[in-house]
């Protein structure tokens, strides 16, 4: 009983077909469950969980891959089985994925040609924001990114942002469009009656400085909402 009791739970204890690692290379990446691919970035695990089991509850106790990307190292590293080393570990796979989401082949700036190309510039990192950011996206007269400015961060409220600090930086580089959005810590994209009105501020100040707003999106967790395919917020609805 005692020798139970004492035993450590190793990856070395599965069947080959069932070690994480060997599963990768042999099926590929796409095939493992969260909890393996974190396994193979911990490696080991600790006494009475094998890696696999500590990944587990780490995605239980943080609330899945959504909360482990908006976990602070702080949170992760006191985790038990994780310290500091494997919870950087970690957040540098998530910067990666992060990083990889916004590439852009040849380091040419994107076009936007539909609210979704904006969408997938930017989905990564705010999903994975704790707080509302506002954040504007510089488009030139082929509507290529110029750049993409964060304005502003806490809840949207049109009595505290400024629509003066949203063209700002449009302005100083000249830019012909913006597109703006915000994120909902929530994960429900579906915009409120506050996103609505600042919307309208917003387009109406554009049509003064003569820089078109084509859009306003609200970020969820995975998803999007278009004001402009919606019909709300533009040209007075």
């Amino acid at each position: 009983m005692d020798k139970i009791k004492n035993a450590v739970y190793r990856i070395t204890d599965l069947e080959n077909d069932d070690r994480p690692r060997e599963r990768l290379i042999k099926i590929g990446p796409q095939a493992l469950k969260d909890a393996e691919l974190i396994a193979i970035l911990l490696r080991v695990g600790v006494r009475g969980e094998n890696s696999v089991q500590v990944a587990e509850r780490l995605l239980r106790d943080l609330g899945g891959l959504s909360g482990l990307q908006r976990a602070p190292a702080g949170l992760i590293s006191t985790q038990r089985g994780i310290g500091e080393a494997k919870a950087a570990q970690i957040l540098a796979a998530i910067e990666l994925g992060r990083r990889i989401a916004t590439f852009n082949a040849g380091d040419r700036e994107p076009v936007v040609h539909s609210p979704k190309d904006v969408a997938d510039l930017v989905m990564y990192e705010m999903s994975g924001l704790v707080q509302e950011e506002l954040w504007v996206l510089l488009l030139d007269t082929r509507n290529r990114k110029i750049s993409l400015e964060k304005i502003y961060k806490g809840s949207l409220n049109n009595s505290l942002i400024r629509v003066a600090e949203v063209f700002k930086p449009a302005v100083q580089c000249n830019a012909a469009s913006i597109v703006i959005m915000h994120n909902h810590p929530s994960g429900d994209s579906s915009p409120s009656q506050e996103d609505i009105a600042i919307t309208r501020e917003i387009v109406k100040a554009g049509e003064l400085l003569g820089v078109d707003v084509l859009d306003h999106l609200v970020i969820g967790q995975g998803n999007f909402v278009s004001l402009k395919e919606s019909g709300v917020g533009f040209s007075g609805k």
